[in-house]
């Protein structure tokens, strides 16, 4: 290939897509919010609509990504996501450790969960105390060596290993708002706001006793964090206390996939700032870099130029709408939107000529503010720039998308359209 003209640009705006919400009119975040730069972008490209796993599958962002870059994982078992986080976190591993994701969370005396991420305000240090109290104060009845690394904010990695033999990964999740389907996370709607029993999911010695140490890390957590001090401290700030952690996506192997660059003939570089995402750049082979706190939409931009100077294709994945999304805070998306249209897209748009570098648009997944989770709602998809036809697209929003050109779309679709497009557009 050229890389002098067939060069693009891939973001991933996580959770953007939404439902109506009474709160903005009747419409989503995407079509109240005031976005003149992807305004921009949509009238001199084309649109369509994707889901990004399958029909009836509310992905957690790790599968639902690794579907967007063209990974669907049908001949390959899925290693689950508490193991791209731990590799993103450069976390030390062996197969037959198992690693969980794990959230801080917040319990009442009863055991109901009244807060999944324990209010979201949690500093490192907080988090970097409590695990370390648990590390020095867990006990197992099988010999089990237990790591905690928190990660950002409410999210914490927990890693189990027994010296003499392997852990089974096939156990279920104590978090009650997932299900694991073939080792991926899938997001469901429940009511029972308890946390669950683990329960293996296959016969044999080795699935009871992972099932039986994930339970008894549960209960214990529970008795340590009631009167720990950080907790005593958080609560003189009218902080919810982090005084659980629930567990899901167990893993006890690394993946083995093929390189990103191999499965498409580019090279490809990636802006990200999420563990997950770090974990799925090494996993793919990308050369990715760090694109600062996940509101830096400017700092992010600045990095996607430095990184499409090198590579054929960069991925960008941007976090902000998601974690609206999951509030059930559709102004606060809406809001977030408008500063990556005018922080990300419109810094692009001044530095970058889009007439040489084709850009592709789209999310991850759903996350309905009306839901306050993950959905299969179906996502807009857009493709602009060098060497794309336009369509009558004026504006990047669900409903525009339902009508584009490129009609529905999977996941696994999107990047061999574009780099169809792109390796015609270097022959010509």
């Amino acid at each position: 290939m050229n890389p002098a003209s067939s060069k693009a640009i891939y973001v991933l705006l996580d959770g953007v897509g939404d439902l109506p919400n009474p709160l903005l009119g009747g419409l989503t975040p995407l079509e109240a919010a005031r976005t003149p730069y992807l305004d921009q972008l949509t009238s001199n490209g084309c649109l369509g609509s994707v889901v990004s796993v399958g029909k009836g599958i509310a992905p957690q962002s790790d599968i639902a990504v690794f579907n967007m870059l063209g990974y669907d994982f049908k001949d390959l078992e899925y290693p689950g996501r508490g193991i791209i986080e731990a590799l993103g976190m450069g976390m030390d591993f062996r197969n037959g450790d198992l690693v969980l994701r794990g959230n801080f969370a917040t319990i009442d005396e009863q055991g109901n969960i009244t807060d999944r991420r324990a209010g979201r305000i949690i500093q490192h240090d907080e988090a970097l105390e409590v695990c370390l109290t648990l590390e020095k104060s867990l006990k197992f009845t099988h010999n089990i060596n237990v790591t905690l690394q928190p990660s950002v904010g409410h999210r914490v990695i927990v890693k189990f290993s027994d010296p003499s033999r392997g852990l089974s990964s096939k156990v279920s999740n104590t978090d009650p708002a997932y299900d694991r389907i073939d080792g991926m996370g899938v997001a469901r709607e429940s009511t029972n706001l308890k946390m669950q029993n683990c329960m293996p999911e296959e016969g044999g010695d080795s699935a009871a006793a992972s099932a039986q140490v994930i339970n008894e890390f549960s209960r214990q957590v529970v008795q340590i964090l009631a009167n720990h001090p950080v907790n005593s401290r958080r609560a003189a700030k009218g902080l919810k206390p982090m005084n659980a952690i629930l567990l899901r996506d167990s893993g006890n192997h690394l993946p083995s996939i093929e390189p990103i660059s191999k499965r498409y003939g580019l090279e490809f570089g990636s802006v990200v700032d999420m563990p997950v995402e770090v974990g799925i750049s090494r996993i793919t082979g990308m050369h990715y870099m760090t694109g600062g706190d996940i509101n830096a939409y400017q700092e992010k931009a600045t990095k996607c130029m430095e990184q499409i100077k090198k590579w054929d294709m960069v991925y960008v994945h941007i976090k902000g709408p998601d974690e609206f999304g999951h509030d059930g805070d559709a102004k606060g998306k809406k809001t977030s939107i408008e500063q990556i249209d005018e922080l990300f897209f419109g810094t692009l748009l001044k530095n970058v000529d889009v007439s040489e570098i084709m850009l592709i648009v789209s999310g991850d997944h759903s996350t309905p503010c009306i839901r306050k989770a993950h959905t299969d709602d179906p996502i807009p998809v857009l493709f602009t720039g060098g060497g794309v036809e336009k369509d009558r697209s004026k504006r990047f929003t669900e409903r525009e998308s339902l009508r584009g050109s490129r009609g529905s779309m999977k996941g696994v679709e999107i990047l061999p359209f574009a780099t169809k497009t792109l390796f015609r557009r270097s022959k010509e």
